[in-house]
């Protein structure tokens, strides 16, 4: 199935020159839906972990279902003052400004193995700090799967020497 021609691309949003990828076309495609969590649960196979991490929002679309058929633990990561616990965070930076990223600090102990799941890699910086943030708690990134990934924006190389997967480049 060519999940990539189930992806909508709308040229000059946010802003110009900008091709965004819109996923929302592949979520109401029940098979295309399907085909990219199937793909994405086929790149964990024989990996060794305890928990999926899911950032918020669309880490949650694609992590919850696999957790789910993994009998694996999911483990939200979300925007800055969301979570109602104590909790852990990174702040990142933006093309304009910076963000936060959070994780209740009870979420993980020292020697969790955890995946990373998110629909797309574009700079990496958000995975950048989602890993430095679970590292400091004490967990391994075991990889880090993507629906799709934007090449030329070269997130792998911020991320660093990491087990990284995407189902779709562009």
């Amino acid at each position: 199935m060519d999940l990539a021609g189930k992806i909508r691309c709308i040229n000059d949003y946010p802003q110009e020159g900008i091709v965004f990828r819109d996923i929302t076309t592949l979520l109401k495609d029940a098979d295309g839906l399907c085909e990219a969590i199937d793909k994405i649960k086929s790149a964990l196979e024989g990996v060794e972990f305890d928990y999926i991490i899911g950032p918020e929002s669309r880490g949650f679309i694609f992590g919850m279902p696999i957790s789910y058929s993994l009998r694996k633990g999911f483990i939200p990561v979300r925007k800055e003052g969301k979570l109602p616990a104590k909790t852990k965070s990174r702040e990142y930076a933006l093309e304009y400004g910076t963000a936060t990223v959070e994780i209740h600090e009870d979420a993980i102990k020292k020697g969790d193995r955890v995946v990373i799941i998110d629909d797309l890699i574009a700079t990496g910086g958000t995975s950048k700090a989602i890993i430095e943030l679970l590292e400091e708690m004490g967990a391994t990134v075991e990889k880090l799967v993507f629906l799709i990934e934007l090449e030329n924006l070269e997130g792998r190389k911020l991320i660093g020497d990491y087990n990284i997967e995407s189902i779709i480049r562009y």
